[in-house]
């Protein structure tokens, strides 16, 4: 353990499954105290039971609700005294255009990966200021800086939480919060798993030959690990990103960089220009 978040204590909402989990577990190997809340406790417990004994407290919950919202971050203080990182991490992604999603879905996408996250960050914040600072890492997506097909409350949410970003670094800098993005390309989570097996389906290949389709256009042919986005929230809540805050930083495999219709041009063996 080399220590780099020593003494400090992090929330992370969905921090029982996926990147939120893989957070955790880097922040704990670098010293820190964890709070991982979710709405299913027992994957909460789950997980805990894989830490160090006292590394890790669970408090269930669903975001959405400002009371319950509140209560996670009291929990942080009543666990380990302080807190001096949040991770907005919980987030959900049901498919459908404009036409097909339904109001309630719809709404529950805004409520959870937008309003929650500003629901956790307006009572985290007193308690990062009365530490003398703190910092904010938000769990945004290339969706948000791309259009993903029939995603559009998911791609909304996300590129909602860009401008919600950039308004509280605004706001609250000169009292030493620091808030920044993470937007993750094509992650091998659980929740992209599930939406690949139809396509493993048709194509007659797994969930990684699927995941393999999704990303050939990238430069890096392949979905993230969840393990390969933990290493940055771990340099945005240490010391040594002290003089970052409101960006936006991509985890994409190079994916933003691609014009779509000339990979696929490319990919046919054809040069520019040819018939």
């Amino acid at each position: 353990m080399s220590g780099r978040l020593d003494g400090k204590v992090a929330l992370i909402t969905g921090g029982g499954v996926g990147i939120g989990a893989a957070i955790a577990k880097a922040y704990v190997r670098e010293g820190a105290k964890v709070v991982v809340t979710g709405r299913r406790k027992e994957k909460l417990d789950a997980f805990a039971a894989t830490l160090p004994a006292g590394s890790c407290a669970v408090h269930s919950g669903d975001i959405k609700d400002p009371a319950e919202a509140e209560a996670m971050v009291e929990a942080a203080i009543r666990a380990f005294g302080k807190l001096n990182v949040l991770v907005n991490n919980a987030g959900i992604d049901p498919p459908g255009t404009v036409t097909e999603i339904s109001i309630e879905q719809w709404r529950a996408v805004i409520d959870t990966n937008l309003n929650g996250t500003f629901y956790m960050t307006r009572f985290a914040i007193p308690k990062l200021i009365e530490q003398g600072g703190g910092s904010v890492i938000n769990l945004s997506s290339l969706a948000g800086v791309r259009a993903i097909p029939a995603m559009p409350a998911y791609s909304a949410s996300k590129a909602g939480l860009i401008g919600f970003t950039n308004a509280v670094a605004l706001d609250y800098g000169a009292q030493g919060i620091r808030i920044n993005l993470i937007s993750p390309g094509a992650t091998a989570t659980d929740m992209l798993k599930n939406q690949m097996q139809g396509l493993a389906d048709s194509q007659g290949t797994d969930i990684y030959g699927a995941l393999g389709l999704l990303t050939r256009f990238s430069p890096i042919k392949r979905a993230c690990e969840p393990d390969e986005i933990a290493p940055l929230a771990v340099f945005l809540a240490s010391d040594e990103s002290a003089y970052i805050t409101g960006q936006n930083i991509l985890i994409d495999g190079g994916a933003a960089v691609v014009d779509p219709c000339g990979a696929a041009t490319a990919s046919l063996g054809k040069a520019w220009g040819e018939k």
